[in-house]
Protein backbone atom coordinates (compact mmCIF):
# COMPACT_ATOMS: atom_id res chain seq x y z
CA UNK A 1 0.00 0.00 0.00
CA UNK A 2 1.33 3.41 -0.94
CA UNK A 3 2.21 5.69 1.95
CA UNK A 4 -0.12 8.70 2.30
CA UNK A 5 1.17 12.06 1.11
CA UNK A 6 1.13 13.90 4.43
CA UNK A 7 1.81 17.28 2.80
CA UNK A 8 -1.13 16.84 0.43
CA UNK A 9 -3.28 15.67 3.34
CA UNK A 10 -2.43 18.71 5.46
CA UNK A 11 -2.95 21.06 2.51
CA UNK A 12 -6.40 19.61 1.89
CA UNK A 13 -7.26 19.68 5.59
CA UNK A 14 -6.19 23.24 6.29
CA UNK A 15 -6.72 24.61 2.78
CA UNK A 16 -9.69 26.75 1.78
CA UNK A 17 -9.54 26.30 -1.99
CA UNK A 18 -13.13 25.13 -2.23
CA UNK A 19 -14.57 27.68 0.19
CA UNK A 20 -16.12 31.11 -0.08
CA UNK A 21 -15.46 33.28 2.96
CA UNK A 22 -17.15 36.50 4.06
CA UNK A 23 -14.93 38.77 6.15
CA UNK A 24 -16.48 41.85 7.74
CA UNK A 25 -14.24 44.68 8.87
CA UNK A 26 -11.79 43.74 6.15
CA UNK A 27 -9.91 47.06 6.11
CA UNK A 28 -9.10 47.19 9.82
CA UNK A 29 -5.68 46.48 11.31
CA UNK A 30 -6.50 42.82 11.95
CA UNK A 31 -8.85 42.49 8.99
CA UNK A 32 -6.19 43.29 6.40
CA UNK A 33 -3.98 40.45 7.63
CA UNK A 34 -6.95 38.10 7.78
CA UNK A 35 -7.83 38.99 4.19
CA UNK A 36 -4.39 38.11 2.88
CA UNK A 37 -4.17 34.91 4.93
CA UNK A 38 -7.55 33.63 3.74
CA UNK A 39 -6.63 34.28 0.12
CA UNK A 40 -3.23 32.67 0.60
CA UNK A 41 -5.03 29.57 1.89
CA UNK A 42 -6.95 29.41 -1.38
CA UNK A 43 -10.31 30.88 -0.42
CA UNK A 44 -12.49 33.16 -2.46
CA UNK A 45 -13.00 36.09 -0.10
CA UNK A 46 -15.82 38.62 0.04
CA UNK A 47 -14.38 41.69 1.73
CA UNK A 48 -16.93 43.84 3.55
CA UNK A 49 -16.18 47.25 5.05
CA UNK A 50 -17.41 50.81 5.16
CA UNK A 51 -14.00 52.46 4.80
CA UNK A 52 -12.80 54.09 1.59
CA UNK A 53 -9.66 51.98 2.02
CA UNK A 54 -11.63 48.98 0.76
CA UNK A 55 -11.05 49.99 -2.88
CA UNK A 56 -7.27 50.11 -2.43
CA UNK A 57 -7.16 46.88 -0.44
CA UNK A 58 -9.29 45.01 -2.95
CA UNK A 59 -7.20 46.13 -5.91
CA UNK A 60 -3.96 45.24 -4.16
CA UNK A 61 -5.19 41.75 -3.28
CA UNK A 62 -6.76 41.18 -6.69
CA UNK A 63 -3.43 41.94 -8.34
CA UNK A 64 -1.89 39.14 -6.32
CA UNK A 65 -4.67 36.58 -6.04
CA UNK A 66 -6.86 37.28 -9.07
CA UNK A 67 -10.06 39.23 -9.64
CA UNK A 68 -12.23 36.12 -9.31
CA UNK A 69 -11.01 35.45 -5.79
CA UNK A 70 -11.39 38.95 -4.34
CA UNK A 71 -14.87 40.44 -4.10
CA UNK A 72 -15.67 43.72 -2.37
CA UNK A 73 -18.91 44.90 -0.86
CA UNK A 74 -18.66 48.43 0.51
CA UNK A 75 -21.52 49.33 2.83
CA UNK A 76 -22.21 51.59 5.79
CA UNK A 77 -22.83 48.99 8.49
CA UNK A 78 -24.86 51.47 10.54
CA UNK A 79 -27.35 51.61 7.65
CA UNK A 80 -28.98 48.36 8.71
CA UNK A 81 -31.52 48.22 5.89
CA UNK A 82 -28.85 48.55 3.23
CA UNK A 83 -26.61 46.10 5.09
CA UNK A 84 -29.44 43.57 5.07
CA UNK A 85 -29.97 44.02 1.33
CA UNK A 86 -26.26 43.51 0.64
CA UNK A 87 -26.09 40.41 2.85
CA UNK A 88 -29.20 38.93 1.22
CA UNK A 89 -27.62 39.42 -2.21
CA UNK A 90 -24.32 37.86 -1.11
CA UNK A 91 -26.15 34.94 0.43
CA UNK A 92 -28.12 34.24 -2.72
CA UNK A 93 -25.28 34.74 -5.19
CA UNK A 94 -22.35 33.11 -3.41
CA UNK A 95 -23.76 30.67 -0.80
CA UNK A 96 -20.79 31.29 1.53
CA UNK A 97 -19.11 28.49 3.45
CA UNK A 98 -17.48 30.64 6.14
CA UNK A 99 -18.47 33.85 7.91
CA UNK A 100 -15.96 35.83 9.97
CA UNK A 101 -17.60 38.52 12.09
CA UNK A 102 -14.75 40.96 12.58
CA UNK A 103 -16.35 44.39 12.04
CA UNK A 104 -16.50 46.86 14.91
CA UNK A 105 -16.50 50.63 15.26
CA UNK A 106 -13.39 51.57 17.25
CA UNK A 107 -14.13 55.27 17.58
CA UNK A 108 -15.50 57.89 19.93
CA UNK A 109 -19.00 56.85 18.83
CA UNK A 110 -18.52 53.69 20.88
CA UNK A 111 -16.64 55.43 23.66
CA UNK A 112 -13.04 54.84 22.65
CA UNK A 113 -10.38 57.33 23.73
CA UNK A 114 -12.79 59.94 25.02
CA UNK A 115 -13.75 60.84 28.60
CA UNK A 116 -17.37 60.50 27.47
CA UNK A 117 -16.81 56.76 27.09
CA UNK A 118 -15.89 56.13 30.73
CA UNK A 119 -18.02 54.16 33.15
CA UNK A 120 -18.95 57.40 34.91
CA UNK A 121 -19.92 59.36 31.81
CA UNK A 122 -21.00 57.04 28.96
CA UNK A 123 -24.50 57.86 27.75
CA UNK A 124 -27.22 55.96 25.91
CA UNK A 125 -25.87 56.85 22.46
CA UNK A 126 -22.45 55.35 23.21
CA UNK A 127 -23.95 52.18 24.64
CA UNK A 128 -26.44 51.90 21.80
CA UNK A 129 -23.74 52.36 19.14
CA UNK A 130 -21.61 49.78 20.94
CA UNK A 131 -24.49 47.30 20.91
CA UNK A 132 -25.24 47.88 17.23
CA UNK A 133 -21.60 47.66 16.12
CA UNK A 134 -20.46 45.03 18.59
CA UNK A 135 -23.44 42.71 18.77
CA UNK A 136 -26.12 43.42 16.22
CA UNK A 137 -23.86 43.52 13.15
CA UNK A 138 -22.74 40.00 14.08
CA UNK A 139 -26.30 38.92 14.81
CA UNK A 140 -27.61 40.18 11.48
CA UNK A 141 -24.81 38.64 9.44
CA UNK A 142 -25.18 35.38 11.35
CA UNK A 143 -28.91 35.27 10.70
CA UNK A 144 -28.73 36.00 6.99
CA UNK A 145 -25.57 34.13 6.03
CA UNK A 146 -26.35 31.41 8.56
CA UNK A 147 -29.67 30.71 6.86
CA UNK A 148 -27.83 30.10 3.60
CA UNK A 149 -25.50 27.71 5.42
CA UNK A 150 -28.47 25.91 6.95
CA UNK A 151 -29.80 25.20 3.48
CA UNK A 152 -26.51 23.53 2.62
CA UNK A 153 -26.29 21.78 5.97
CA UNK A 154 -22.75 22.95 6.56
CA UNK A 155 -20.84 26.08 7.50
CA UNK A 156 -18.38 27.69 9.88
CA UNK A 157 -18.90 30.98 11.71
CA UNK A 158 -15.98 32.69 13.44
CA UNK A 159 -16.64 35.59 15.80
CA UNK A 160 -13.89 37.96 16.87
CA UNK A 161 -14.09 38.65 20.59
CA UNK A 162 -11.28 39.99 22.78
CA UNK A 163 -9.29 39.28 25.91
CA UNK A 164 -11.59 41.93 27.39
CA UNK A 165 -14.52 39.62 26.76
CA UNK A 166 -12.84 37.32 29.31
CA UNK A 167 -11.18 39.69 31.79
CA UNK A 168 -11.50 43.38 32.64
CA UNK A 169 -8.89 45.97 31.64
CA UNK A 170 -6.39 46.83 34.34
CA UNK A 171 -6.87 50.54 35.15
CA UNK A 172 -3.13 50.91 35.78
CA UNK A 173 -2.58 50.50 32.04
CA UNK A 174 -4.34 53.79 31.36
CA UNK A 175 -3.04 55.86 34.26
CA UNK A 176 -1.90 59.26 32.98
CA UNK A 177 -3.12 58.53 29.43
CA UNK A 178 -5.66 60.50 27.41
CA UNK A 179 -7.14 57.34 25.90
CA UNK A 180 -9.14 54.49 27.37
CA UNK A 181 -10.81 51.18 26.63
CA UNK A 182 -14.49 51.78 27.45
CA UNK A 183 -16.72 49.51 29.55
CA UNK A 184 -19.04 49.03 26.59
CA UNK A 185 -16.25 47.14 24.78
CA UNK A 186 -15.91 44.59 27.58
CA UNK A 187 -19.66 44.12 27.67
CA UNK A 188 -20.12 43.58 23.94
CA UNK A 189 -17.07 41.32 23.60
CA UNK A 190 -18.46 39.19 26.42
CA UNK A 191 -21.75 39.20 24.54
CA UNK A 192 -20.05 37.95 21.37
CA UNK A 193 -18.88 34.91 23.30
CA UNK A 194 -22.45 34.33 24.46
CA UNK A 195 -23.68 34.62 20.87
CA UNK A 196 -21.00 32.15 19.79
CA UNK A 197 -22.08 29.53 22.29
CA UNK A 198 -25.77 30.02 21.62
CA UNK A 199 -25.29 29.69 17.86
CA UNK A 200 -23.17 26.58 18.32
CA UNK A 201 -25.78 25.08 20.63
CA UNK A 202 -28.82 25.62 18.43
CA UNK A 203 -27.26 25.07 15.00
CA UNK A 204 -24.72 22.36 15.72
CA UNK A 205 -27.07 19.49 14.88
CA UNK A 206 -27.79 21.26 11.60
CA UNK A 207 -24.15 21.17 10.52
CA UNK A 208 -23.17 24.74 11.47
CA UNK A 209 -20.14 25.30 13.65
CA UNK A 210 -19.53 28.54 15.52
CA UNK A 211 -16.37 29.46 17.40
CA UNK A 212 -14.68 32.62 18.62
CA UNK A 213 -11.18 34.04 18.75
CA UNK A 214 -10.19 36.31 21.62
CA UNK A 215 -7.15 38.38 20.60
CA UNK A 216 -4.96 39.93 23.26
CA UNK A 217 -2.79 43.05 22.88
CA UNK A 218 -2.45 43.49 19.12
CA UNK A 219 -1.80 47.22 19.19
CA UNK A 220 -1.80 49.03 15.86
CA UNK A 221 1.64 50.64 15.74
CA UNK A 222 1.92 50.47 11.93
CA UNK A 223 -0.18 53.47 10.95
CA UNK A 224 -1.85 56.57 12.31
CA UNK A 225 -5.55 55.99 13.01
CA UNK A 226 -8.10 57.03 15.61
CA UNK A 227 -7.20 53.96 17.65
CA UNK A 228 -3.50 53.44 16.93
CA UNK A 229 -0.62 53.70 19.40
CA UNK A 230 2.84 55.10 18.80
CA UNK A 231 5.37 52.27 19.02
CA UNK A 232 7.50 54.39 21.35
CA UNK A 233 4.65 55.13 23.77
CA UNK A 234 5.30 53.63 27.20
CA UNK A 235 1.79 52.20 27.01
CA UNK A 236 3.28 49.48 24.79
CA UNK A 237 5.73 48.64 27.57
CA UNK A 238 2.85 48.37 30.01
CA UNK A 239 1.12 45.92 27.71
CA UNK A 240 4.28 43.86 27.30
CA UNK A 241 4.68 43.57 31.07
CA UNK A 242 1.20 42.03 31.35
CA UNK A 243 1.86 39.17 28.93
CA UNK A 244 3.70 35.97 29.72
CA UNK A 245 5.70 36.29 26.49
CA UNK A 246 6.79 39.84 27.27
CA UNK A 247 5.64 41.41 24.01
CA UNK A 248 2.58 42.53 22.09
CA UNK A 249 1.25 40.39 19.28
CA UNK A 250 1.46 40.87 15.53
CA UNK A 251 -1.66 40.18 13.41
CA UNK A 252 0.29 37.52 11.53
CA UNK A 253 0.18 35.49 14.76
CA UNK A 254 -3.61 35.61 14.77
CA UNK A 255 -4.37 34.30 11.31
CA UNK A 256 -3.39 30.69 11.98
CA UNK A 257 -6.38 30.26 14.28
CA UNK A 258 -8.64 31.93 11.72
CA UNK A 259 -7.55 29.52 8.99
CA UNK A 260 -7.94 26.59 11.37
CA UNK A 261 -11.50 27.52 12.36
CA UNK A 262 -12.48 28.27 8.76
CA UNK A 263 -11.08 24.99 7.46
CA UNK A 264 -12.11 21.36 7.82
CA UNK A 265 -9.23 20.88 10.25
CA UNK A 266 -11.60 22.10 12.99
CA UNK A 267 -14.57 20.03 11.82
CA UNK A 268 -15.24 18.62 15.33
CA UNK A 269 -14.85 21.93 17.14
CA UNK A 270 -17.72 24.25 18.00
CA UNK A 271 -18.76 26.64 20.74
CA UNK A 272 -15.16 27.30 21.77
CA UNK A 273 -13.12 30.44 22.42
CA UNK A 274 -9.46 30.44 21.39
CA UNK A 275 -7.41 33.00 23.30
CA UNK A 276 -4.42 34.35 21.41
CA UNK A 277 -3.08 36.80 23.93
CA UNK A 278 0.52 35.95 24.83
CA UNK A 279 -0.73 34.51 28.10
CA UNK A 280 -2.60 37.67 29.19
CA UNK A 281 -5.63 35.81 30.58
CA UNK A 282 -3.69 33.00 32.27
CA UNK A 283 -2.79 35.00 35.37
Amino acid sequence: MKSPDINRYLTDLFGLSSKTVILTGATGFLGRYMSEALLSAGARVILMASSDRLDVLTQSLANRFGDDNVIKRKVNFYDLETLKVVLDAISEEYMPDVLINNAYDLSDRTGFNTPKGSLESSDFDIWNNSFIAGIYWAVLTTQIIGNAMLKKGKGSIVNISSMYGLVAPNPKLYKGKNFLNPPSYSVIKSGIIGLTRYTASFWGHKGIRCNAVAPGPFSNTEEKTANSVDKNDDFIDRLKERTLLGRIGHPGELVGAIIYLASDASSYMTGQVISIDGGWTVI
